[in-house]
């Protein structure tokens, strides 16, 4: 994995920009601390930093390659996982490869292809070609949007990036955002619109699209979506193939030069990858560690509920012994959560998901001292039907966005200056409608069928992106490579027409992959009920994030002040308070703010986030 950047300029000679490129690259070192370069040919500028995984000694970037008459330049962050089959069919075609890197691979496949190679590739990545005599810029990301892709276009003069710091780095893109940006983060956050950047100008290129630069026109097209199509495959040979495409992309995912390790939460999703890792690993004569993540003292202060309905302790004993591997733990505390808010900031270049990134952030540190590749879980609840807005009729037939029922919540919190400029039901139902609108659904499908379409496209072009945006960054921050094996597009591509009956076999959430799975777990956490990413019940940190908070309010030179109102603040902390004073402000205890995990003590936090977004990063509230 690695950042990458760059500059297309047709304005400007680029040597006076060197400073700036090199500022661009400095800001993307965490994500690739191993080595860098820089590529001017003008009226382009490719910079990238990269972390060594497949062959360390090769695989420099940016790289160069002459082939057909044409001179060509990449810079590339991701791993493609059928790199053998891509290498095989070009050394039929001619090709000839000096490096095992994947990159190389990458950079013949687009010279033979062009933009059309998309279609070859199975991996996460996020990349740019230079067309040296073409004089044409190529930009792409993967299918799912495991790798991120950030860009500033104005003018002619077009800014990339992996993250949107390296944008900022650069003078002809500013700090600022507008009242739509203020409604991303108000009324849409920590999720984002597709597409957008939230700094004004900034935008992203979107999974599955790609774009072409030339003679000053930015072309953007989408290369793959979600099609739906009869399912003809029975239950039993649905789940075998299930089975069989998440092994392989499993296996497929743990090819590499360097330590790899798993995620492990006693959950589903990572005790599958877990199992099918130490399979592999034993067969290949390795040996598999898994990590697990908790908080001090939270098993004093732990209460079940419908989503988290039990510890995760107990599931990862069990899988520990099952697979007789190494697992290590790693503990965090409340004030170290707090303190760390900060610095997930500092790594999404926005307001997050609380201490939900903070707490990943932190438990990436301690992985990277031992290993350099980790596999994770996500994606398996959005593809197999996992949360509880799949299942739970009352929640899936209501309008809006599942895990964000909080439109009117949050906009109590908005300042009235903003609440005049963009009406908050307006906007977040605008992008709702436009994503179902987006779906490809069979006209024969039921109603139950077409919901659930839905479902999977909303969940994919949003709450998904949300979760890739914090595993990558989180990630990436610490110099950490996370894979995301069902984010294969084979496994979402098969699933998205299998019936929901299927998919809720037995009337489990996700029974379709439970009944795949058979055999490789044992029976105590094959049938555990889904629990979410373990997060502090510690009242310590709800404690440490409402000093931090008053403190803020007490401050009126504080950036927050210029959104939102004191006495929302002033209420929501009040009302996770004992007190006399009751129903006015008790929603804002019981309101979530986004999703299952985003309750009073990470809205709180959210607000120490932005406020601490709107002071690093020099915001200026512009009008559009």
């Amino acid at each position: 994995m690695c950042g990458i950047a760059g500059m297309f300029d047709d304005k400007n000679s680029l040597d006076g920009q060197t400073d700036f490129f090199c500022a661009m690259q400095k800001s993307l070192s965490r994500r690739g601390p191993d080595q860098n370069g820089i590529y001017i040919d003008d009226p382009v500028a490719l910079i990238h930093t990269r972390l060594s995984v497949i062959d360390p000694q090769n695989g420099l970037q940016p790289m160069l390659l002459k082939s057909g008459g044409e001179e060509y330049a990449i810079v590339y962050n991701g791993e493609l996982y059928n790199t053998q089959e891509i290498r095989d069919e070009l050394k039929t075609l001619g090709h000839v490869f000096l490096t095992r890197s994947d990159t190389e691979a990458l950079l013949h496949a687009y010279a033979e292809w062009k933009d059309k190679c998309l279609g070859k590739l199975n991996g996460i990545f996020a990349f740019a070609v230079w067309e040296k005599r073409a004089k044409r810029l190529f930009l792409a990301r993967d299918r799912i949007g495991v790798k991120p892709l950030f860009y500033f276009f104005k003018d002619g003069r077009l800014l990339f990036a992996s993250e949107i710091k390296a944008i900022l780095a650069h003078p002809l893109a500013t700090a600022e955002i507008d009242a739509e940006g203020v409604a991303e983060i108000m009324y849409i956050g920590p999720g984002r619109t597709p597409g957008c950047g939230v700094f004004k100008g900034v935008r992203e290129i979107k999974p599955a699209h790609c774009a072409y630069l030339e003679n000053g026109r930015l072309d953007i097209r989408r290369y793959f979506c979600l099609t739906d199509a009869e399912h003809r495959d029975s239950f039993e040979t649905t789940a075998e193939k299930v089975r069989f495409l998440v092994v392989d992309a499993i296996e497929r995912q743990l090819v590499s030069d360097v330590p790899v390790c798993t995620f492990l939460s006693g959950g589903l999703d990572s005790s599958i990858i877990s199992s099918v890792a130490n399979s592999y690993f034993k067969k290949n004569g390795g040996k598999l560690v898994t990590f697990s993540v908790d908080y001090k003292d939270n098993s004093l202060y732990f209460n079940p509920n419908k989503f988290q309905p039990s510890d995760d302790r107990e599931f990862i004993d069990c899988m520990t012994e099952y697979l007789g591997a190494e697992n290590r733990r790693v503990v965090l505390d409340s004030e170290q959560l707090a303190d760390a808010l900060y610095d997930a900031v500092d790594a999404r270049d926005l307001p997050g998901m609380a201490d939900v990134d903070s707490s990943l952030l932190l438990f990436c540190r301690e992985i990277k001292k031992h290993a350099t590749v980790a596999l994770s879980g996500e994606c398996a609840d959005e593809i197999f039907g996992g949360y509880p807005w799949y299942r739970d009729e009352k929640i899936r037939t209501r309008d809006g966005f599942p895990w964000a029922q909080s439109t009117d919540y949050r906009a109590s919190f908005v300042n009235d200056d903003f609440g005049k400029k963009i009406d908050a039901s307006e906007y977040v139902n605008a992008r709702y409608y436009a994503a179902l609108n987006s779906s490809h659904i069979l006209s024969s499908a039921s109603p139950l069928e077409k919901r659930m379409r839905q479902m999977v496209n909303l969940n994919f072009d949003w709450f998904m992106q949300t979760l890739l945006d914090r595993k990558d960054r989180m990630s990436m921050y610490n110099g950490l490579e996370v894979r995301v094996p069902f984010c294969d597009y084979r496994i979402a591509e098969y699933l998205y027409s299998a019936p929901w009956e299927f998919k809720d076999y037995l009337g489990r959430e996700k029974g379709l992959l439970r009944q795949a799975v058979r055999g490789l777990l044992p029976e105590k956490v094959l049938l555990r009920k889904k629990s979410p990413y373990p997060k502090t019940h510690n009242p310590g940190y709800l404690k440490a994030v409402s000093k931090k908070l008053s403190e803020i309010i007490a401050d009126p030179t504080q950036p927050l002040h210029q959104i939102v109102k004191k006495q929302a603040l002033q209420e929501l902390i009040a009302a996770q308070k004992p007190s006399d004073v009751a129903r006015p402000t008790a929603s804002k205890q019981q309101t979530p703010w986004y999703g299952q995990l985003m309750t009073a003590p990470q809205t709180i936090a959210y607000f120490l986030q932005v406020n601490y977004w709107l002071k690093k990063y020099n915001v200026k509230i512009v009008e559009r």
